[in-house]
């Protein structure tokens, strides 16, 4: 047999199924065109559901206030959102792992499109526990941007993994930056349609998440999960996948990676939670408050194709070091520069720009810390362990604000990084089992 009659092994056929890939060069030509265009829709669905998130987020805690009739309970609205994408973290990681990326993706999107409608239907019969239900629903959106940057690892080679994932982190700026912006047309456009105040934004979000889905689900074909489990096992012989919590258990790698994405996390949502309350208690104008927000956000994705590139040319684990760094000065900097508005904002900048870099890091690292059909499931457990530190972390930043201020707050946070920062140091230096080319 010819080198031009030989099977180049498996990939799927047009339904997503496992099958003979009908490609005209070997298994990672094929593999690598596929990822190209695995990356392109991620993206697109990146930059949708981003619009569907950043259009409502912002609106729930509004929403929250106003038919509960307190403000008390305005903080519901990113509680309920953050639990969402928690619960949703290991379910759609399981679906990934039984029947591939295309399907968890577009069944996260329709989920939190379900929920901005169950926002809106909560509205309209002035029922707040049903706005509850629907902000949580609406969190999947958030658990489906933290899958798709895993999933744009899934046929990348080692050399480009940090990028391939930084590049879809990269497009959740766009969406974060033009959902806020849709809000003065999405009240143009409920009042249009006949739809309670507060929640014509929600529309918005309904008509990104179905696009994201159908996005999902057309363009994420051959499907890139099923496609390398094909291409790294042709006899279809693959051992029984682990759950997240087994690899925790016997990878001391897995367990190291993601507790740096978790604890980094953490740091980054108790300081910036509790930036603009310790703000507007010193005089600041809401103008001031939301240009820090922005640039902070700026700091969070604007350079984390930088933070991928450093990842795959200087190391995962160096990269994540410097992330910690820059979380280090920043918090020290709010700590010291607490009373100064120049200081809180070049400290927010600094945490951003830390989150990215060590998020982006660890993101790789989580990625090839198990093997492919096992990657899934910790890949799940990083995104629950995400949600979970971030939610407490912030729910902690409101009473060390009241008790030891701003600046005791940002003390208390060193703490975490220096955790990471040791465990990061006591790391060998080695490759985790997927570093192979795929």
């Amino acid at each position: 047999m010819s080198m031009q009659e030989k099977p180049h092994g498996l990939g799927q056929d047009h339904a997503g199924r496992p099958g003979r890939v009908s490609a005209s060069g070997p298994p990672g030509v094929e593999n690598r065109r596929v990822q190209r265009r695995v990356v392109s829709v991620l993206v697109g669905g990146q930059i949708l559901g981003g619009i569907g998130m950043g259009a409502t987020l912002s609106l729930g805690s509004l929403l929250a206030a106003q038919l509960s009739g307190s403000n008390a309970w305005s903080g519901m609205a990113a509680t309920m959102s953050t639990l969402g994408a928690a619960l949703a973290a290991v379910p759609l990681a399981r679906l990934a792992q039984a029947r591939g990326r295309r399907i968890s993706l577009s069944t996260g999107a329709l989920m939190a499109g379900a929920g901005a409608i169950l926002a809106i239907s909560s509205a309209a019969m002035g029922v707040f526990p049903l706005l509850l239900v629907g902000l949580m629903f609406l969190g999947a959106g958030s658990a489906v941007n933290l899958q798709a940057r895993f999933a744009a690892t899934d046929l990348s080679l080692p050399g480009s993994r940090g990028r391939d994932l930084s590049l879809v982190v990269w497009s959740t700026t766009i969406g974060a930056v033009l959902g806020p912006s849709l809000f003065g047309p999405g009240e143009m456009v409920g009042a249009a349609l006949g739809l309670p105040p507060l929640t014509g934004a929600f529309a918005f979000s309904v008509a990104a998440q179905l696009a994201a889905a159908v996005v999902y689900s057309t363009g994420l074909r051959p499907d890139p999960l099923l496609t390398a489990m094909a291409s790294r096992m042709p006899d279809l012989q693959a051992p029984r996948p682990q759950s997240g919590l087994r690899i925790l258990r016997s990878s001391p790698r897995a367990r190291y990676a993601v507790a740096a994405v978790a604890l980094s996390h953490a740091t980054m949502v108790a300081l910036m939670s509790m930036t603009p309350v310790h703000l507007r208690d010193h005089g600041a104008s809401l103008t001031v408050v939301g240009l820090t927000i922005s640039l902070h956000i700026a700091g969070m994705y604007a350079l984390s194709p930088v933070f991928g590139w450093m990842a795959d040319k200087a190391g995962r684990l160096p990269t994540i070091l410097l992330g910690q760094a820059m979380l280090l000065v920043s918090l020290v900097l709010a700590g010291v520069a607490a009373d100064s508005g120049a200081g809180v904002t070049v400290s927010l900048i600094l945490l951003g720009l830390g989150w990215s870099a060590s998020v982006v890091a660890g993101s790789a690292l989580v990625a090839e810390s198990a093997h492919v059909q096992d990657r899934p499931a910790i890949q799940g457990v990083s995104d629950l362990s995400m949600n979970a530190a971030g939610a407490v972390g912030g729910a902690l930043a409101g009473p060390a604000l009241a008790a030891v201020g701003y600046s005791g707050l940002g003390f208390l946070s060193l703490a975490l990084v220096v955790t990471v920062i040791v465990w990061t140091v006591l790391q060998p230096r080695r490759s985790g089992p997927d570093k192979e080319q795929l």
